[in-house]
C-alpha cells in the first residue's frame, strides 16, 4: 500500500494553503472548492480570502442579491460557479440552519455540487471515509498503480473504485490520505514533467518499473485557446456587466467585439446561464 508513503511525505511537505488549516471550516472549504474548479491555486487564494472577510457565513452570502456574488467572483472566470454559491448558500441557510451539510446526498442535493465537490467537503471539512478523485488522483493512479502515463478518460465507478482499494481504513488517515495523493499528483507526479527522483514512491510506482511506457489509450480533448474564443467574448460582456449598477446597453455591448454574430452568440449564452438579465433598456446581472 502507497497510503502510509504518502501521508507520510504530506505531512512533512505539504504546501500551506489555507483550507488545510486547523480550524478553516466547511463553509471555507466549501467556497475553495467551487473557486478550485478549472482555476489555479495562486489565483484563488486571495479572492478567497476576500469572499471569506466579506462573506464568513453561509448566510451572510445568502443575504445579498446573486449580483454582488457575481461581482466579487471578478477574474475568477466560469462565472456561473458564483451564480451556484450564491444559490448553494441560500439553500444551506433555509435547509441546514446555516450550516453546510456533512452528509454526501444532502450535499449533492445543493446547486452546484457534484461528486467530486460533495466528497472533498465531507472528507475535508469533516473527516468522513469517502475516495476524493480529481485530475492528480488519477494520474497518480494510472502510474503507480496502472503502469501508464495518463490516466483514461474519467469513469465515475472505475475511479472511485481504483481510490477506495487504496484508501486507508481509519477515517483520519483516509482523508490524509485524499489530500496527499492530490499534492503529490500537483507537485511531483506532474503531467508534463514528473519529478521521479524525489517522489516518495518511486519504489512502488508501475509506470517508473516498466520503464515509463508510452501512453496509447484514449486523451481527452484539449480545450480550444482562449484568445478569440467564445469564452474571451463572455468574458468581456460579463466585465462591462459588473462594471456598472445600472443596464448595459446593446450599443455599450456592441462596442466590446468585432464580430457581430459571435457577440450575439456570447450573449446568448450568457442569457441561457442566467448571468445577463435582459431589461428595458438593456442587460444587468442578476438581481
Amino acid at each position: 500500500m502507497i497510503s502510509s508513503a504518502l501521508n507520510s511525505w504530506f505531512v512533512a511537505n505539504a504546501r500551506d494553503l489555507p483550507w488545510r488549516r486547523d480550524g478553516f471550516g466547511a463553509w471555507g472549504i466549501l467556497v475553495s472548492e467551487f473557486m478550485l474548479q478549472q482555476t489555479p491555486v495562486n489565483r484563488v487564494i486571495p479572492r478567497l480570502e476576500e469572499w471569506l472577510t466579506r462573506w464568513p457565513t453561509p448566510a451572510s452570502l445568502a443575504a445579498v442579491p446573486p449580483s454582488e456574488a457575481v461581482r466579487a467572483w471578478s477574474s475568477l472566470g466560469y462565472p456561473r460557479r458564483a451564480l451556484w454559491l450564491h444559490a448553494a448558500a441560500v439553500q444551506i441557510t433555509q435547509l441546514h440552519d446555516g450550516v453546510v451539510p456533512s452528509d454526501l446526498n444532502d450535499l449533492l442535493a445543493l446547486t452546484g455540487i457534484g461528486d467530486y465537490t460533495a466528497r472533498a467537503v465531507a472528507a475535508f471539512a469533516y473527516g468522513h471515509r469517502h475516495p476524493v478523485v480529481d485530475t492528480n488522483t488519477r494520474r497518480v493512479i494510472a502510474r503507480a498503480i496502472a503502469g501508464v502515463g495518463e490516466p483514461s478518460p474519467p469513469s465515475r465507478g472505475r475511479d472511485l473504485d481504483a481510490m477506495g482499494a487504496l484508501l486507508p481504513q481509519s477515517a483520519q488517515e483516509a482523508a490524509l490520505f485524499n489530500a496527499a495523493i492530490m499534492e503529490l499528483g500537483a507537485v511531483v507526479c506532474t503531467s508534463r514533467r514528473p519529478h521521479c527522483a524525489v517522489c516518495p514512491i518511486r519504489d512502488d510506482c508501475a509506470w517508473r518499473a516498466a520503464d515509463y511506457p508510452e501512453y496509447t489509450g484514449t486523451r481527452k480533448t484539449v480545450q480550444k485557446k482562449f484568445a478569440g474564443s467564445d469564452r474571451q467574448v463572455r468574458g468581456l460582456i460579463m466585465a462591462e456587466l459588473r462594471s456598472t449598477h445600472r443596464s448595459v446597453t446593446d450599443a455599450d455591448i456592441a462596442t466590446l467585439w468585432s464580430d457581430a454574430a459571435q457577440l450575439r452568440r456570447a450573449l446568448a449564452s450568457l442569457v441561457a446561464d442566467g448571468l445577463a438579465i435582459p431589461a428595458d433598456d438593456g442587460y444587468t446581472l442578476p438581481t
